[in-house]
Order: structure tokens, then C-alpha cells, then sequence
């Protein structure tokens, strides 16, 4: 990969290390201004409106919460069918040697694991998360799987990379927790190539005939299943009403198209209860 895993703030990535000549770079670090949260401005979080302000920090608390336990978590809860959405996801990105992949929102690292033994030595994938209890385990994850991948703390609506440089961009289960969605795609078209392509794998809008027990499921196992095995109930009741406050397929195809992006189309995995959009920049 030609950079060894580590942790790395954004302020401190040498983007030069990998591009010849080229200066390290500052104006999309975490202290990037172009978006500033108004004082007035209000967002949500879960259910309960916050200051945009305050969004950011109040998510970190949640993931830095519940990261040790994240992958049981995801097996627990989805019947392990979390692994087969992003099994798909992989073969939609169809990665090969060469390729220059962004994995947002890394987590635990498991898109950027399966990318980085197809890419080989001529590729890169960047896996980077906002949260660093978060960035930890996948770096960890990263070593023991013995990949050499360069990890990043950084702000997906402040991306510390260059313009037109990635080859496919992707963040799975992260863009609902974005206090700017609109923002962070801008950025996923900025750093693409002409001609690269962005993955979104998200919760979505289930199937009307599931509405009923899914949301059974949600308020009342789910919570107690974080309580018991994470010792935490409040982190799964936030999970389970942010991604009800989550844009349905049709309106966040809206939102890419908006943001930039041609030939937006999604595919709903296992009846709506999870969606993977696709785009391409021109």
C-alpha cells in the first residue's frame, strides 16, 4: 500500500507521501470553516433536536461507547445478515489491483479489508472514521489480518485528500450519523476521479408489511440487547431512531443527484431495511 498502518489526524497526513510533489494537505483538515454550524441552526439527533454544534460530539459519545462490542453487536442484531450487504457491496465495487479506494466511516474495517487484498501493492484503500475509538479497533483489525492500509481520522465533510484522485469512494452505515449529508457527498465527489464511483450502504425505508415489527424490534429488543451485551441501551435506542430519521431510498437518491452525482441508482437488500446507492462523477 506504500504506507504502514497507523493512526493519523488529518493535520499530520502527508498526502505527499504518496503523491509526488504534492503539498500536505490543510484546507480540508477537521478545522475547515466552510460549513460553520450556525448558533440558530438545529439538527437531528435520533429524535430529539440538537444544536448542529453539538451533533458531532453527541454521536463520537455513542460510538465510543459501543465500539469494543461493535461487531457482535452487528451479528447480533442483524442475524449476521450484515455481512452479506456488505458482501454485496464488495462485488458492486468489483475492486481490482491498481484501484485508489476511500472507505468512509471505516469502523471495524471490514469493506477495507476485503478492498485491500484485491488492490494489491499497486492500489490503495484509506480507511477513515471520525471517531477514534472507532478507527482504533479497524486499525487493529487492519494488523491482525496482516494488511498494510493507512488509516485516518478524519471528517468526512472536511476530507483531507486531494481533488479527482480516488477511484471509488465508500462509506457504509455512517452517512446517517453525518450532521451535513449534503456536505459530505460534495466531498466524496471532490476527491473522486472523473468517471469514479460512490457506494453508499445504509438502513433505509423497510417494506410497508415489515413496518410494524421492525419497529417492534427496534424499540423494544433492540435496546435490551445493547443493555445486555454492550451494557448500553441509550447508544442502540439513538442507532434505532437515527436510522428512522434517515432519508428513504428515492429522497437520498435526490440528495446525490443534487450533490453532484450522475447515474444515481440504489438496490434494497432484505425488503428496504437496508439500501445500496450508487453514483458516478462526470
Amino acid at each position: 500500500m506504500g504506507l504502514i498502518s497507523g493512526l493519523l489526524e488529518p493535520k499530520s497526513i502527508k498526502i505527499d507521501t504518496i503523491i509526488t510533489d504534492f503539498e500536505p494537505i490543510r484546507k480540508y483538515a477537521m478545522n475547515d470553516t466552510t460549513h460553520p454550524a450556525s448558533s440558530d441552526a438545529t439538527t437531528h439527533f435520533g429524535f430529539n433536536t440538537v444544536a448542529e454544534s453539538e451533533k458531532e460530539a453527541k454521536v463520537a459519545e455513542v460510538f465510543h461507547s459501543v465500539a469494543k462490542k461493535y461487531d457482535i453487536m452487528n451479528d447480533v442484531m442483524s442475524g449476521g445478515l450484515h455481512r452479506i450487504w456488505k458482501m454485496f457491496t464488495i462485488n458492486r465495487v468489483a475492486p481490482r489491483p491498481g484501484m485508489k479506494i476511500l472507505d468512509l466511516a471505516s469502523g471495524t474495517a471490514d469493506l477495507a479489508i476485503a478492498f485491500a487484498k484485491k488492490v494489491g501493492d499497486s492500489g490503495q484503500v484509506w480507511a477513515t472514521d471520525i471517531n477514534e475509538s472507532m478507527l482504533r479497533v479497524g486499525r487493529d483489525r487492519l494488523i491482525d489480518k496482516g494488511v498494510l492500509a493507512p488509516v485516518a481520522l478524519a471528517n468526512a465533510e472536511h476530507l483531507p485528500f486531494p481533488d479527482n484522485y480516488f477511484d471509488v469512494v465508500t462509506v457504509a452505515f455512517g452517512l446517517r450519523n453525518m450532521t451535513h449529508k449534503d456536505k459530505a457527498l460534495k466531498e466524496m465527489l471532490r476527491v473522486l476521479r472523473p468517471g469514479g464511483r460512490v457506494f453508499v450502504l445504509e438502513f433505509s425505508k423497510v417494506a410497508p408489511p415489515l413496518q410494524k415489527a421492525y419497529d417492534f424490534y427496534s424499540f423494544n429488543i433492540l435496546p435490551k440487547m445493547g443493555q445486555f451485551i454492550a451494557n448500553d441501551s441509550a447508544s442502540y435506542q439513538y442507532l434505532a431512531e437515527s436510522i428512522r430519521m434517515h432519508p428513504d431510498q428515492e429522497t437520498l437518491k435526490a440528495i446525490m443527484v443534487d450533490a453532484g452525482f450522475d447515474f444515481v441508482q440504489y438496490h434494497n437488500m432484505t425488503a428496504g431495511l437496508v439500501a445500496l446507492h450508487e453514483g458516478v462523477k462526470l
